[in-house]
């Protein structure tokens, strides 16, 4: 299971990084309009935070301390910068998810993250699915806006 979560969260984060300089104008990376709520820009950055937040700080022990607010009222980033960010999530997913044995993934994650508690495999699988929901949106974003 836990090389399947890292084959899952590395595909993603490529694909993540590869919208975000797809865009063929930078700026619009961050443009919203009355149908879309939330700039690529703004979606990265909350995936960013998520994944540094519940496999990060809690698996990993990176100390992350996350802003969710600053995560969607952030506007225009460098694409550089998102881009370095993104690369940053990748090694940290990494390095957090090698810490983990099968037997971890049975325990019970450190915090309570929805109405109930849950197995660390039920929120790992659950960031997968959120990834690669966020990571839908973006690309729709590039291809109706960019």
């Amino acid at each position: 299971m836990i090389e399947t979560l890292k084959i899952l969260f590395n595909r993603d984060l490529k694909k993540l990084k590869l919208e975000i300089e797809s865009y063929p104008n930078e700026n619009k990376i961050w443009c919203i309009d009355n149908n879309i709520s939330n700039s690529a820009g703004n979606l990265c950055l909350h995936l960013i935070g998520n994944l540094n937040t519940y496999i990060g700080a809690q698996i990993g022990k990176t100390n992350y301390i996350r802003n969710r607010e600053l995560e969607f009222s952030d506007k225009d980033v460098p694409r550089a910068l998102l881009i370095a960010q993104i690369e940053a999530a990748i090694q940290t997913v990494n390095d957090a998810l090698a810490l983990l044995t099968e037997e971890d993934l049975k325990k019970e994650f450190p915090i309570l993250v929805f109405e109930s508690k849950t197995s660390t495999e039920f929120l790992l699988i659950h960031l997968t699915t959120h990834l690669s929901y966020h990571l839908g949106q973006i690309n729709y974003h590039r291809r109706l806006l960019g």
